[in-house]
């Protein structure tokens, strides 16, 4: 259950389908084999980054001496930036800006930058799975996140395999739907890490309080 959670986070707050278009933007001046080839590299980077973010998140904190009920509120907050963004079925400028878009309209690769960062390992994907790692920080929970970061990555791999014919079956109309539906699930996912945050700064007036 606890990895289900983990995983159904990932799709909520990277959204894949969302970004269907974006990818079939990005790669339209390719051949069936380049973006075949950006889709592995993309997402290879995303679980790259993942992973090594899971590895030394805490250790980041740390050296920074940042609780992590202040994280906890920082990132929520940062979600909720993000999802209330995607449920007026935009992509975030905290994901990327209008400088961003320009640079990455005039490169070849567009695999690593724009693509896996910042879009799908965004700071909204990287400030959950800090929080989600320091809060289950056992070997054997952090094992399973790996698996469970490279099944996203598989997942999301088939998807983009798929992108065209993805996004001709459902639209935009359709992919906008389904953006505002992870927008709303990542928007209530902030929330509950700020409380949590919140609880953890201050458990003394949240106890007087009751």
């Amino acid at each position: 259950m606890l990895f289900i959670k983990f995983f159904l986070g990932l799709v909520a707050i990277i959204n894949p389908v969302g970004l269907l278009p974006v990818f079939v933007s990005l790669t339209s001046h390719q051949t069936d084999a380049e973006r075949e080839h950006t889709n592995k590299v993309a997402n290879f980077a995303v679980v790259v980054i993942l992973i090594v973010t899971i590895t030394i998140g805490q250790h980041i904190l740390n050296m920074f001496s940042i609780s992590l009920s202040s994280f906890r509120i920082a990132g929520g907050s940062l979600i909720c930036i993000i999802a209330m963004s995607m449920l007026q079925g935009k992509i975030s400028e905290v994901k990327r800006n209008k400088e961003e878009d320009r640079e990455s309209s005039g490169m070849d690769s567009v695999a690593v930058v724009p693509l896996a960062l910042p879009l799908m390992a965004g700071p909204g994907a990287l400030s959950s799975v800090i929080v989600f790692a320091a809060e289950h920080n056992s070997f054997a929970n952090i094992m399973g996140m790996f698996v469970t970061v490279i099944i996203f990555g598989s997942l999301s791999w088939g998807l983009f395999r798929m992108a065209p014919v993805i996004f001709k079956l459902l639209g935009t109309t359709g992919i906008n739907v389904i953006t505002r539906i992870m927008g709303l699930l990542m928007f209530s996912l902030g929330i509950e890490i700020i409380a949590t945050g919140v609880k953890g700064l201050f458990p003394i007036l949240l106890a007087n309080a009751w």
